[in-house]
C-alpha cells in the first residue's frame, strides 16, 4: 500500500500539473478528459499533440503515464523514454520513467533513472521513496536507508511520511532492532491511521517485544481496515490463538484460509485451533488439506530436481555434437518446470542452432518475459532478431 500521494506516477502528474500544464491548453484539455473518465478520448488526443508537436514533453509524460496504468508497457516506456530524452535534467522526467520500468517489473533498470532523479533533485520526496523501495526490493538494505530518510526528512509529519517510514521500519526488522520499527510504524499509522499494512507490521514488531496486548489491538486494526488481507488475518487469528481465545482465532484462520488456501501458516494454526476447542473431525479435514498441499509442495519441488537433471544431461548431449538429442532433454525438463528460465534459454538456444528460428526466438521472448530485468536475455533477444533465416527466392 502507498499512502495518496506515492500512489504512483499517475498520482505524481497530477500533483505536478497545476505547476506546468497552465501554458499548454491542450494537455490541460487531456487532463479534462481524464477526469472525467474519458481515458481513451485522452489517449487519442495525447496521441494528435504528439504527431503535430514531436518535442511537447509534458504530452508524453501524460501519455506515458496513461498508458502505464493500463499495462500497455512498450508503448508506456516508448513515451516516458522519449520524455526523458527530451528532459534529462528533469527530476519528474526520470522519476517518471522509473516508476514505469518498476511498475512492469524491470526493477533493477528502475535504479538508474531514480538515482538521476534523486541526484537532480535531492528533496523530490516521491523519488527518494521510489529509489529506497527498488533498492529494498533487491535487498540493499544499506543503500536504501538514507534515501528513505531523506523522504522522511523533507516530508515531516505529514500523511505521505507514513509510507517511508513503514518501509524504513522493514529494515530496522530485518536488523533485528525491534523497538525502533515499533517506533517508525507507530509513527505510520498516526500519520496514516488507515494504513493497514503498517498496523499488521506493528503488531509483529510489538510481539516481539512482548507486548502482547498491543500487538492484538494492532492486528485487530489490520484487519478492521483490510478485512480481505489474508495476512492479516491470519495475525490476528494466531495471536487470539496464542493468546487462548481460541473461539475468536478460528473465525479469522478460517478466513484467512478461505482467502489463501495456500497459507500454510493460517492452515496449521486453524488445525491447532479447531483441536484446541474440541472438534476434532473439522480438525482432521484441515490437517488433510495442509497434507496435500505439503505433498504438492514436494512433488513440485521433485519435478524441480528432475527438470535440472535431464537440463544437466542436455548440456552434455549438447557439448558432445548431439544437438537434437540435446533438444528432447531441454524440452522434457520445461514440461517439468515451465517456469525455470535458465531451462527455457537452453531450450531456445537448441531451437535456433538447429535453424528453427520463430521457435526459438518465442522461447527468448517467454523466458525475456519470466525474467524481464535480465540483460544478457535482452542481448541473445536482440542478436536474434538482427539474424532472422534467409528467406529462399
Amino acid at each position: 500500500m502507498k499512502p495518496r500521494a506515492l500512489s504512483g506516477l499517475f498520482g505524481l502528474l497530477l500533483a505536478c500539473a497545476s505547476i506546468t500544464l497552465a501554458q499548454r491548453p491542450p494537455v490541460e484539455e487531456a487532463w479534462n478528459l481524464l477526469a472525467k473518465g474519458e481515458r481513451p478520448e485522452a489517449v487519442r488526443l495525447l496521441y494528435g499533440i504528439i504527431k503535430t508537436d514531436p518535442g511537447n514533453a509534458d504530452a508524453r509524460l501524460l501519455l506515458g503515464s496513461v498508458l502505464m496504468e493500463e499495462g500497455r508497457r512498450s508503448e508506456s516506456l516508448t513515451q516516458l523514454s522519449e520524455a526523458v530524452r527530451l528532459r534529462p535534467d528533469s527530476a519528474q522526467a526520470q522519476n517518471a520513467l522509473g516508476e514505469a520500468l518498476d511498475a512492469f517489473g524491470e526493477t533493477q533498470a528502475a535504479r538508474g533513472p531514480f538515482q538521476k532523479a534523486v541526484a537532480l533533485n535531492p528533496r523530490f520526496a516521491v523519488a527518494q521513496v521510489n529509489l529506497g523501495l527498488v533498492l529494498l526490493k533487491s535487498g540493499d538494505y544499506s543503500a536504501a536507508a538514507p534515501h528513505l530518510d531523506r523522504a522522511i526528512q523533507v516530508l515531516g509529519q505529514s500523511p505521505d511520511a507514513a509510507y517511508p517510514r513503514y518501509l524504513r521500519a522493514k529494515i530496522y526488522t530485518a536488523r533485528g532492532k525491534a523497538e525502533r520499527a515499533a517506533a517508525d510504524l507507530q509513527q505510520a499509522v498516526s500519520l496514516e491511521p488507515n494504513f493497514a499494512e503498517a498496523w499488521s507490521d506493528l503488531g509483529e514488531a510489538r510481539k516481539t517485544l512482548l507486548d502482547n496486548s498491543g500487538a492484538l489491538a494492532a492486528f485487530e486494526q489490520a484487519v478492521h481496515f483490510a478485512p480481505n488481507d489474508p495476512v492479516a488475518q491470519s495475525r490476528l487469528g494466531l495471536e487470539l490463538l496464542d493468546q487462548r481465545k481460541v473461539g475468536q482465532a478460528i473465525p479469522h484462520l478460517e478466513e484467512a484460509v478461505r482467502l489463501d488456501p495456500q497459507n500454510q501458516s493460517a492452515l496449521y494454526s486453524l488445525e491447532r485451533a479447531l483441536r484446541q476447542a474440541g472438534q476434532p473431525q473439522q480438525a482432521d479435514v484441515v490437517q488433510g488439506k495442509l497434507i496435500a498441499l505439503l505433498h504438492h509442495r514436494d512433488q513440485a519441488a521433485e519435478e524441480a530436481l528432475q527438470a535440472i537433471q535431464l537440463n544437466d544431461q542436455g548440456v552434455a548431449l549438447e557439448k558432445a555434437g548431439k544437438l537434437r538429442a540435446a533438444l528432447e532433454k531441454y524440452r522434457a525438463a520445461l514440461e517439468l518446470d515451465p517456469q525455470h528460465v535458465g531451462i527455457r534459454v537452453n531450450f531456445a538456444a537448441a531451437l535456433l542452432h538447429l535453424g528453427q528460428w520463430n521457435e526459438g526466438v518465442a522461447e527468448l521472448r517467454e523466458a525475456l518475459r519470466l525474467n524481464p530485468d535480465n540483460l544478457a536475455l535482452k542481448k541473445a533477444l536482440e542478436e536474434a532478431l538482427a539474424h532472422p533465416p534467409r528467406q529462399t527466392p
